[in-house]
């Protein structure tokens, strides 16, 4: 036997969208009505009442005066400027044998930072000592030729040629003098290495600068070629930032122009100054390089660190023209290529156009008639746009009909 169907209450999805019908219909409703009132030409009034306003949902806020904006965050990349990197390479082909630093420790200007062991040092060393010996030698003998000149026993030219011979040593002397300095040796080495004759296959390698080393490129035991990096060293302060602008967002980056660093965590954003807009475009994103110069903050950031930039792309002070305003990215509705907020007015809303000046993050900065007084459409705001363009094609028709 089939049982007969049972009638029960609606379900509750049935009872939930009978709610959302209805509300669209309402809303639907309510906007169909408002064309017969709104029949004013396009940016005025557009009538609307407290109850039909709370029936839209529409919320309001006063724009906020914007002396300057920055731009929405950018990935940039935290390196170090230039003119504070150094790499330190062995000054003869040897074999490490210690190092005595590592990654990410401070070294001060001067500082030993490895020994190697150096086969070709003992000779350069060999060939300075031979040299110095020779000079002295020429420095002899042209002592007895100007002693023998003065007896009368030799002519003059072998003076002249005594002295020759002791400049070309001299200079053989000097020429193997730089090359020790070259190898690594300081000047007291040197002069201790005249007096002693001893020589030393050890050779000391400096940094020429202070600062953190931020790499090392070699291992102990390691054999290496003259001129092979074993570090690399940077002084972290200032340090740049540098960041890809697209090329349509420029206007209003120039040179000392400032930029900021976000807060993470706790900390404090940090600032920095532009000191190079690029020229060029590169290919992979269509971006200009602009880099900034970080002089404050710099402990809390890290070479090579990827980090979000934002850039003052509107100056500060400029009188002339309507204010500068920064409001919620909600409040501004577009039409034909132009923008414009709704601010509210007696029994309704005017268009107000604007101009945008500037996109952050949540908000934008616009220029326009506006005051501090005044309040914004914040929300709700599709619906104003929607009766505000159906109140102006009703007005046009109106016309329309008035002129056929």
């Amino acid at each position: 036997m089939i049982a007969p169907p049972r009638y029960g209450r609606p379900g509750r999805h049935l009872r939930r969208r009978w709610c959302a019908i209805t509300a669209v219909w309402l809303w639907l409703s309510m906007l169909a009505a408002l064309p017969l009132a709104a029949a004013e030409p396009v940016g005025e009034l557009v009538p609307l009442s407290a109850d039909e306003q709370a029936a839209l949902g529409i919320e309001l806020a006063a724009p906020e005066p914007a002396g300057a904006a920055m731009s929405r965050r950018y990935p940039g990349k935290v390196a170090v400027p230039n003119r504070q990197l150094r790499v330190v390479a062995a000054p003869q082909a040897g074999v490490i044998e210690a190092l005595l630093v590592a990654e990410g420790e401070r070294v001060e200007a001067g500082q030993v930072l490895a020994r190697l062991a150096s086969p070709e040092l003992v000779a350069v060393q060999g060939d300075y000592l031979e040299a110095l010996t020779r000079l002295g030698l020429a420095g002899s003998e042209l002592a007895r030729e100007q002693m023998l000149h003065a007896e009368g026993i030799t002519a003059e030219r072998r003076i002249i040629e005594a002295q020759a011979k002791r400049r070309e040593l001299a200079t053989l002397v000097d020429q193997h003098r730089q090359r020790l300095a070259l190898a690594g040796l300081e000047p007291a080495a040197i002069e201790a290495l005249a007096e002693s004759r001893r020589l030393s296959s050890t050779l000391p390698v400096r940094t020429p600068i202070g600062g953190v080393v931020l790499e090392q490129l070699a291992d102990t035991g390691e054999s290496v070629a003259a001129s092979a990096p074993l570090y690399r060293i940077g002084e972290l302060s200032p340090l740049w930032v540098e960041v890809h602008v697209p090329v349509g967002a420029l206007a209003g980056v120039a040179v000392g122009g400032r930029v900021r660093l976000p807060a993470v965590g706790p900390e404090p954003g940090v600032d920095g100054r532009i000191i190079t807009v690029g020229r060029m475009v590169h290919g992979e994103d269509q971006g200009v390089l602009v880099r900034a110069e970080v002089t404050a903050g710099t402990e809390d950031l890290r070479p090579g660190q990827f980090t979000e930039v934002q850039l003052l792309t509107v100056a500060v002070g400029e009188a002339d023209g309507p204010g500068r305003w920064r409001l919620p990215r909600a409040a501004v509705v577009r039409d034909a290529g132009d923008a414009y907020v709704f601010a509210a007015a007696d029994n309704g809303f005017r268009a107000v156009p604007v101009t945008l000046l500037a996109e952050e993050d949540r908000t934008l900065v616009v220029q326009g008639e506006l005051s501090a007084t005044d309040q914004v459409a914040v929300s709700g705001v599709v619906a104003l746009k929607a009766a505000w363009l159906s109140g102006a094609g009703a007005s046009a028709d109106g016309r329309g009909g008035d002129d056929g």
